[in-house]
């Protein structure tokens, strides 16, 4: 197939517009396209009253060669790449112990799906709850102020990014195309056809719980085993090789090899891994807080005469900021029309994070607003960002009330240190509640610095950003997991063979999308790897 990129169209044109710009653009008659796909679609509005949509399409063409050849002095002219999915191995017909799968997010569901595909009978042990059971926990803690510490907007099948924009997009490196991969599954399991190809493609909630639950269908079709409420506590290991599980059931698992497909709030498994002697190192993350605007500031900041239109629908934004401490102050997991939710997972602690349905129309926008850390700003062992985490979360569940209810203040306070007494305009989105107060306490003292200098450069970026009646709800510290189980380039742990740390929570991946691409190369070289010894033998 050709590919064409670059084609530019007005927003309003039709499919026959379309069609005609790519017979113009590959110069033949109108009979010779056999077929054409849209391979991207974006839109570019940096000149507000010029919007267009900016294709990149794949055509199958009479006489491709000759085509190609006539054409090859246009840089927007090439051969379409390969993106389909090759499967790198198959199980063997005879295997002593299955893989197994510990965490069932969105790296653990292509993790064991993959493996399932290539014949190997995955088990996946998912300490929390089935989709549905999760999500009426979750609410729990939403509506009732009653947290499940097993099963919450961290634990339970979909992962910490069920609850989220479900975002399927990255910057990572895929030279394979593996995120077209994750992206054709979720497609298959009933997502909408077009987040294969718009620019900032996202699923949310709702619908993804629906799409989860049909993969764990096809996983078990295919032969694997999925078990809910199973917490691994402790990790065997002898000669350096892992040989089994601890269940806390009080089962005992054998298993030679593990994907470790951990969520970034998996505590206790981290102490356990530390414990068993698996080589860890604290790695940077960030704090800070949930931002909310008006969604119709943002649209006309980012849209102007274009806000509401429904083909680009609500605004998002990405900002950063160089502060003069040295921290660097950043957007992060920009809701458009969506809500800010409680994501803690232990008790009396508070958690925040942000949640988009696929409409994106509720009022507000909302992002984090977080700083950098580094270990250096919470020395000690591997796992010391863990309770620097957990320091500023009791503090954030006692300035809320100590129950559950949130930190808050108006930026425009927040801004000349005053406390907030009463909501003005924009009305916070959080549940159960936001107990305004004055954050500057919440966050180490360089936090709130940068931020405060931060705001104020965003407004020069986006009209209306640092507006006295913006909220700022505390406090987001789950932006990343603070511990890298690290790994070698056969996706294995550095002193434990067998064991392969995948996803957020071993610190190599950030998202919906990325996670599901390492469960891919995970899965892949777990395949390899079994395939290599029964080839050796």
């Amino acid at each position: 197939m050709i590919q064409i990129t670059e084609l530019r169209l007005p927003i309003s044109h039709s499919i026959e517009d379309l069609l005609s710009a790519i017979i113009h653009k590959l110069k033949i008659p109108e009979i010779d396209l056999i077929r054409h796909d849209i391979f991207k679609r974006s839109h570019d509005a940096r000149k507000n009253s010029e919007l267009s949509l900016i294709y990149t399409i794949n055509a199958s063409v009479k006489d491709e060669e000759k085509v190609l050849h006539s054409l090859v002095n246009d840089p927007y002219i090439r051969l379409a790449p390969d993106t389909s999915y090759h499967y790198v191995a198959k199980a063997p017909s005879q295997m002593k112990l299955r893989p197994v799968v510990i965490g069932l997010g969105p790296c653990g569901l292509f993790s064991a799906l993959i493996l399932a595909q290539m014949g190997f009978n995955p088990i996946v042990l998912e300490r929390g709850k089935q989709v549905r059971e999760r999500t009426q926990d979750t609410w729990g803690l939403w509506r009732k102020n009653i947290l499940n510490p097993e099963s919450n907007v961290q634990y339970g099948e979909g992962g910490a990014g069920l609850f989220s924009d479900g975002k399927l997009y990255s910057q990572i490196k895929d030279p394979k195309f593996y995120g077209r991969k994750v992206i054709q599954e979720f497609i298959k399991a009933g997502a909408p056809p077009e987040i294969l190809y718009v620019s900032k493609p996202h699923i949310g909630t709702f619908r993804l719980v629906g799409i989860v639950e049909k993969m764990r269908e096809e996983i078990i079709r295919l032969g694997g085993e999925i078990r809910f409420s199973q917490r691994v506590t402790d990790f065997y290991i002898k000669n350096q090789q892992i040989t089994g599980l601890q269940l806390a059931s009080g089962e005992v698992l054998e298993a030679d090899h593990v994907v470790l497909a951990l969520g970034h709030s998996s505590r206790d498994t981290l102490v356990a891994l530390e414990k068993a002697g698996v080589y860890l190192e604290a790695k940077p993350f960030s704090v800070g807080f949930r931002i909310e605007h008006p969604q119709s500031i943002i649209d006309q900041a980012r849209l102007g005469p274009h806000a509401g239109n429904e083909i680009i629908g609500a605004a998002d934004y990405k900002l950063v900021h160089h502060a003069s401490n040295g921290r660097a102050v950043y957007s992060f997991c920009m809701c458009p029309g969506g809500t800010v939710v409680a994501a803690a997972s232990e008790p009396n602690h508070l958690v925040t994070n942000g949640m988009s349905q696929y409409s994106r129309n509720e009022r507000n926008a909302n992002a984090a607003i977080v700083v950098s850390v580094t270990p250096q700003d919470y020395p000690g062992g591997p796992l010391a960002g863990i309770e620097f985490q957990r320091e500023l979360e009791s503090k954030a569940f006692d300035l809320g009330g100590q129950n559950y209810e949130a930190p808050g203040q108006l930026v425009g306070d927040f801004l000349v240190g005053r406390a907030s007494s009463e909501f003005k305009t924009v009305i916070p989105s959080y549940q159960p509640g936001v107990h305004l107060t004055d954050l500057s306490t919440s966050l180490p003292s360089f936090a709130i610095e940068a931020i405060r200098e931060a705001l104020p450069m965003f407004e020069k970026k986006i009209k209306g950003f640092s507006m006295n009646d913006a909220i700022l709800t505390g406090v987001e510290t789950r932006t990343s997991s603070p511990v890298r189980i690290t790994r070698g380039l056969d996706y294995q742990s550095l002193n434990i063979k067998g064991l392969y740390p995948a996803g957020e929570g071993a610190g190599y991946a950030g998202g919906i999308l990325s996670a599901g691409v390492d469960g891919i190369r995970v899965a892949e070289a777990v395949a390899q790897d079994y395939s290599n010894s029964f080839a050796s033998k």
